[in-house]
């Protein structure tokens, strides 16, 4: 079995390794999955650089990784069980969830029930429960298979849109007369953008995106107006704002900050693929300016949350009705790029890092057999 690996300290840095088929011997309880495929966006640069902080990197602990330097970053995808020594689930059954970048994978299921189980293994007890779900899709309803790339690359990042929009509506946008969106081409940012357009009596949506982005963005119909870095100071600075930061890029995030002073009423940061830049300023003063008015959105706490307040029926109603009307219009801008192999992975891995890839593309690795 071969595996994807990272370096924890440099996410250029990767290497591809064989592990040991000693490792995969399973225990009473157990399975073995076959990962089939996975998406690879820029939501998974965001968790391997907060690996550390959020803890990303303990999902899937790195073969031959004494020095813990390693780390497999987790990716959304699809997998067949291959071997079982649990009595409720079968060789050939098919599931979705979050695996990491290898051929296979053991899972101790737990909790099982027709429609998912999840993953009992001692080292992800203490991991947000969301990413340790997996979905039985012989138990789901009306399950497409058709749709299976657009789900492994749409569903976390419509899970953390449908949050945010959640998140600003139910907060009344904190009387915001705009929301500005930076990196307004990401596949989160376009999520929340059109869920925010389908409100009544909403803000003014602002998208920030780079040059080489602006005519892309534009056609999405989604932003109220689009605004390249390269002119922020076309950006209002006299209205109310709430900041959704989709990138971590502390040069842009410091002028919104200056600019707006006290018209920033909330910085929500989400995402960071601008990672290589977060530490390229040394404007200290404007940090501090939005440090209060500034947190970081984890959606699985907002999950967590949600499901307490609606039940997990009503949970799963409202997200569903939002997943697919976002569903329906990624399929007028988004061009799926399937990549075969791991092989094949370590180049298209290079370009999203670096941020080398269209906005467009959505990226579908599927594993040889």
């Amino acid at each position: 079995m071969r595996e994807f690996q990272t370096l924890k300290s440099d996410l250029n840095t990767t290497r591809l390794i064989e592990v040991d088929s000693n490792n995969l011997k399973l225990g009473d309880g157990e399975i073995t999955v076959k990962i089939e495929k996975f998406s690879f966006t820029s939501n998974n640069v965001t968790y391997g650089v907060a690996g550390d902080l959020i803890g990303y990197w303990d999902f899937f602990p790195s073969s031959d990784n004494t020095k813990n330097e390693w780390g497999c970053i987790p990716m959304w995808g699809f997998g067949r069980i291959i071997q079982s020594k649990n009595d409720v689930l079968s060789i050939g059954e098919r599931l979705f969830g979050y695996f990491p970048p290898s051929e296979n994978l053991n899972l101790n299921p737990i909790k099982i029930t027709e429609e998912n189980f999840i993953d009992g293994r001692a080292h992800r007890r203490d991991l947000p429960p969301v990413y340790n779900n997996y979905i039985r899709l012989s138990g789901e309803k009306n399950y497409d298979s058709e749709m299976d790339n657009i789900r492994a690359l749409l569903f976390p990042l419509h899970i953390t849109a449908f949050c945010l929009c959640d998140t600003l509506q139910d907060q009344s946008y904190l009387e915001a007369s705009q929301i500005i969106i930076i990196s307004a081409s990401s596949k989160t940012a376009i999520g929340l953008a059109q869920g925010l357009s389908d409100e009544i009596n909403r803000p003014k949506i602002i998208g920030l995106t780079s040059s080489g982005n602006l005519d892309f963005v534009k056609t999405l119909g989604c932003y109220d107006e689009v605004i390249t870095y390269n002119n922020l100071d076309e950006v209002n600075s006299n209205l109310g704002s709430v900041i959704v930061d989709m990138a971590g890029n502390q040069k842009i995030l410091n002028h919104l900050y200056k600019s707006l002073n006290n018209n920033m009423l909330k910085c929500l940061t989400v995402g960071m693929t601008h990672w290589d830049s977060m530490k390229s300023t040394n404007d200290v003063s404007s940090e501090s300016i939005a440090k209060d008015r500034t947190e970081f959105f984890f959606a699985p706490s907002h999950i967590q949350k949600r499901i307490s307040d609606w039940g997990h029926e009503g949970y799963n109603n409202k997200t569903h009705s939002f997943m697919n009307s976002r569903a329906m219009q990624s399929k007028e801008w988004m061009d799926i790029k399937e990549i075969k192999g791991l092989d094949s992975f370590i180049s298209t891995y290079s370009n999203v890092v670096m941020g080398k890839i269209n906005p467009n593309e959505g990226i579908i690795v599927t594993l040889e057999t």
